[in-house]
């Protein structure tokens, strides 16, 4: 490792780390180390990162602000590529903006919504990055990601990149192609929004946050969704109808607020989180024959 890490500094590709602690990059504020942790300062130089990831045949996965996300306590084998300010460029053109994978979708939308433009309303209180949205096709508020994205700018692991279109990309329920059959990073996208009345979209994106504070727990470290919705039915209301609600094991808890939301509640270990999900499948296959599945991404060594 210490003559990939030379090589890497050589390349002056940006931030490079031995062993950091990926607690410090997830919104849960939990995980373990990542062997090598990489924060490129451009796209030229996230290439260059893949290039000598395939070149020693190591492990990767690319992550962008943490949120969606359980870490193993035991930390990721391999390469931890984290997209942040060296890939958060903004283009707007007429409705049509070109952003980097790594802007925060939070600022993007409410910046968005300050130039009248509306169609990222429903993201005002979604802690991710742009390149992890697209990833997984996030939404909320009845819209999602496939909603307003025309292309997506993908690097993929053999070091080539290529624009793949809204339906190239295979959207559906928090899922896109790169999440199984074509594993990438997506560089930047590019969506199409519609002009509006500026005062309006902001009053909603005010809403939006709004409901977000008064039914979600996000003054605690916490994931996000932790289950995806089993329609007809909803992952939240099936747990607080089974009385789970503040229900806790070690230090993580399942919120009070809304039952789809687990927190760390003081000291939490990404094995005191996966405890309580198993209880909770378990508990809601038991009551009601629902199997239920993780919508957070957990990765790490086992």
């Amino acid at each position: 490792m210490e003559e990939i890490i030379k090589e890497l500094q050589t390349l002056n590709i940006g931030k490079v780390k031995e062993n950091e602690l990926l607690a410090n990059h997830t919104t849960m504020k939990i995980g373990g180390p990542a062997d090598l942790f990489i924060e490129p300062s451009s796209v030229e130089n996230l290439k260059k990162v893949m290039s000598v990831i395939n070149k020693h045949g190591l492990n990767w996965r690319a992550i962008g602000r943490g949120s969606n996300l359980l870490v193993s306590d035991k930390g990721i084998e391999g390469v931890v590529i984290k997209l942040s300010s060296g890939l958060d460029h903004l283009e707007i053109d007429g409705t049509t903006i070109t952003v980097g994978g790594g802007h925060s979708l939070v600022s993007l939308a409410t910046l968005i919504s300050k130039k009248g433009l509306a169609g990222l309303e429903f993201a005002s209180g979604i802690p991710g990055s742009v390149g992890g949205a697209v990833y997984m096709n996030a939404g909320a508020h009845g819209s999602d990601i496939s909603k307003i994205l025309t292309k997506a700018h993908v690097l993929f692991e053999n070091g080539s990149m290529e624009w793949l279109s809204n339906e190239e990309m295979k959207f559906s329920y928090r899922t896109s192609v790169l999440q199984n059959k074509r594993p990438g990073i997506v560089v930047e996208a590019v969506f199409d929004l519609a002009a509006g009345d500026r005062a309006a979209i902001v009053a909603q994106m005010q809403k939006n946050k709004d409901y977000r504070k008064e039914t979600q727990p996000w003054n605690f470290p916490c994931a996000g969704s932790i289950f995806r919705n089993p329609l007809p039915n909803y992952a939240g209301k099936l747990i607080e109808t089974a009385g789970l609600k503040g229900f806790s094991m070690g230090g993580a808890k399942i919120s009070e607020m809304h039952g789809n939301f687990i927190v760390n509640a003081g000291n939490a270990t990404a094995a005191d989180v996966l405890a309580l999900i198993q209880h909770i499948k378990d508990t809601i296959f038991n009551l009601y024959g629902v199997k239920i599945e993780t919508e957070v991404e957990i990765v790490g060594r086992k």
